[in-house]
């Protein structure tokens, strides 16, 4: 496959560049950079040392890298993506678009406009929401993935068996979740400086954070009802990692065998969701650099609450994983190519 990355200088660009390294069906020929093109990425980066030395292009050459790819990768900030992916598409209507940002991840684009604070310029598009284990079907017949972000994608994955199966009181969900500093990106910001959060815990965007909407109108999908849910993200003082604990109150009669059959069900024969049960304690070290989401989940009979943890990479499964794992299925290839390497540890 011809690949080319629209914003590869990003951590989400370079963690898509060091899995793509790997991968026996890719081949990268563009990598663009707004901030530094004509560099070579590996003087960036370089622990791409012996496996990138290519020098960073710039969207002045968009029709060039369009008309000679079959897919391109856009880690640009939202409100860019959609002007790519509508002029990438316009010389090459064969292209395939793969966002890693958040303006193809909506249905209705009314919810984008009223929380990222920009119009949405691509209405037509029909992209597909890349959350792979709940959308396969329709991402192998997509052009476009909106791929989920990374709250999101461990969130969603935790609820959806309780979701789905109507197992919970959908007024009652609370996301509690933590991110490592990554998911901040690369730029410089007092609030991801080593002094800021060495030794520090803190919650931030309370009541308001962009994965809201997304992970509302998901879950409210698979129930065939629009729900709210209360979610606060943290900041925790690691590279790498989102832990996402879940909380809902089962329905009258749910008993945990039934919440036990309903994570089965949907994810028994997933290779990338690894089920540690029903008393299951996900921890973020044991996905670092992979693809996989574990989960585990609680019955607390004194509250009538279940609990529902997922952790993450959120670079990976969070982020460019994911979108691997999407242009694998897009492309009709063995899913777990490129990604298939067991977690860094410790």
């Amino acid at each position: 496959m011809k690949i080319s990355i629209v914003g590869a200088t990003g951590y989400t660009g370079a963690e898509l560049l060091r899995i793509l390294a790997s991968h026996p069906a890719a081949e990268v020929l563009y990598i663009t950079s707004e901030s530094q093109p004509g560099t070579a990425i590996n003087e960036i980066y370089p622990h791409f040392t012996r496996f990138y030395a290519k020098t960073l292009a710039s969207l002045s050459d968009l029709d060039m890298i369009a008309s000679q790819s079959e897919v391109i990768f856009i880690g640009l900030p939202h409100g860019h993506a959609m002007e790519v992916g509508r002029k990438a598409t316009a010389v090459n209507p064969n292209l395939k678009i793969i966002d890693l940002g958040a303006d193809y991840r909506f249905k209705d684009h009314d919810i984008y406009e009223q929380w990222y604070k920009v119009p949405h310029t691509h209405r037509e598009a029909q992209a597909v929401y890349g959350l792979t284990e709940l959308k396969r079907s329709q991402v192998r017949e997509a052009s476009i993935i909106g791929n989920p972000g990374c709250y999101t994608t461990a969130s969603i994955l935790a609820l959806a068996p309780l979701v789905q199966h109507k197992l919970i009181d959908l007024t009652s969900i609370i996301v509690d979740a933590k991110s490592g500093v990554s998911g901040a990106g690369r730029g410089l910001s007092l609030g991801s400086h080593f002094t800021e959060v060495f030794e520090n815990v803190k919650a931030y965007n309370v009541a308001g954070h962009r994965h809201t909407p997304e992970i509302e109108a998901v879950l409210g999908e698979l129930a065939g009802e629009q729900l709210v849910i209360s979610f606060t993200p943290h900041l925790i003082p690691v590279a790498r990692g989102i832990l996402s604990t879940c909380y809902a109150t089962l329905k009258q009669g749910v008993t945990a065998e039934a919440v036990d059959a309903a994570y089965t069900s949907l994810y028994g024969d997933e290779y990338f969701v690894r089920l540690l049960g029903r008393g299951g304690y996900p921890a973020t070290k044991n996905t670092r650099g992979t693809n996989f989401c574990d989960l585990g989940w609680h019955i607390d009979n004194r509250t009538g609450r279940v609990v529902a943890v997922a952790a993450i990479d959120n670079l990976v499964k969070g982020a460019a994983g994911q979108a691997v794992q999407n242009m694998n299925v897009m492309f009709n290839i063995e899913e777990r190519t490129g990604l298939d390497n067991a977690p860094l540890y410790p």
